[in-house]
């Protein structure tokens, strides 16, 4: 495994980092907790010590099963990362979405980061992954109702308490990330970002570089998308976010996989799946830090974290980036 430290935070994490959003069973129809536990189990055996979760995927389920998966691991060589600023519990802040919860029931979940929201979620937090205290603090999307000093402040003072090691965001603009930086000293930003998503190149990434923050990318396989196995027409419960999403209509499927069948023979000589193809080439992207990346089972887990060990010399990428230049996908 490669290790990489975030900004110049001394938090250090592993470059593929496991992604709870699944296991919480939110938005991707259920899960089971004994094969997540095991998934994190079998990541860790290969390196991979950060784990990334939040409140949010599976209204607490997830931060649960992360806890209950490094009860057995040396918290001192695993990275807990969780998110704060998403709440179901309490009609305020910034209306975000309505949603169903792992039971089926309606729920509506806000945007909100006041100060005592924050030093709430955190204690909750807490102890829902049975720790003392959280490696990497994300506010996981802006709040637009509060005041960004207000949040950053609040994120501070939970890392003078020795609560918090490091303070991250997610889902920052540029121009929201200067804002945090005038009251706190941001160790990453985490963001979408995969061959098919590739906006924060722009400007996001260019700002990461020159102020020396870590850049999280979540999706990189574009929610499965990018492991050559979704077939055109394939059906999603309407709980699964892939039911509604533009990139997984028949026709944009089609294209996609004629793209990855350019690539597979690439796969193939490195012994590698085009799942693990993808991540290495994302991780060779310039400024990409970690890649997040979920498992349900160990067996999943086991190949995520092996990608790692795929070498890709310079002329091979620029003939994967050649492949993914006349990739045109449907408007």
């Amino acid at each position: 495994m490669e290790y990489q430290k975030l900004g110049s935070s001394d938090v250090r994490v592993s470059r593929i980092t496991f992604g709870s959003w699944a296991v919480g069973g939110w938005m991707w129809g259920g899960t089971e907790q004994n094969d997540a536990v095991g998934a994190i189990h079998a990541a860790y055996d290969l390196g991979v010590t950060s784990i990334d979760t939040a409140p949010i995927y599976g209204m607490g389920l997830s931060e649960q099963i992360v806890g209950e998966a490094i009860k057995s691991l040396p918290r001192d060589k695993v990275q807990v990362l969780t998110k704060f600023g998403m709440r179901w519990d309490e009609a305020k802040g910034d209306f975000a979405m309505k949603t169903k919860n792992n039971d089926g029931q309606d729920v509506d979940v806000y945007k909100y980061a006041s100060r005592d929201s924050i030093i709430k979620e955190c204690e909750d937090s807490l102890k829902r992954l049975g720790t003392d205290y959280i490696d990497l603090y994300q506010q996981h999307w802006p709040d637009v109702t509060t005041p960004i000093s207000e949040t950053m402040e609040a994120v501070q003072r939970l890392i003078e308490q020795g609560k918090v090691r490091a303070a991250g965001v997610s889902n920052y603009s540029v121009a929201q990330l200067e804002e945090a930086e005038k009251t706190i000293k941001l160790a990453s930003n985490q963001v979408p970002y995969s061959m098919l998503r590739r906006d924060i190149e722009k400007d996001v990434v260019p700002y990461a570089q020159q102020h020396h923050q870590g850049i999280l990318v979540y999706s990189p396989l574009q929610l499965g998308l990018l492991t050559g196995k979704m077939k055109p027409g394939q059906h999603f419960d309407a709980s699964d976010l892939r039911s509604t999403n533009k990139l997984f209509k028949p026709e944009a499927v089609t294209k996609v996989n004629e793209f990855l069948n350019k690539i597979r023979p690439l796969a193939e000589t490195k012994n590698a799946t085009l799942g693990q193809l993808v991540l290495r080439w994302t991780l060779a992207q310039p400024g990409i830090t970690v890649a997040l990346v979920g498992a349900r089972n160990p067996e999943q887990a086991v190949q995520n974290a092996k990608a790692i060990d795929v070498q890709l010399s310079f002329e091979e990428l620029d003939f994967i980036n050649k492949q993914l230049a006349g990739l045109q996908l449907p408007g």
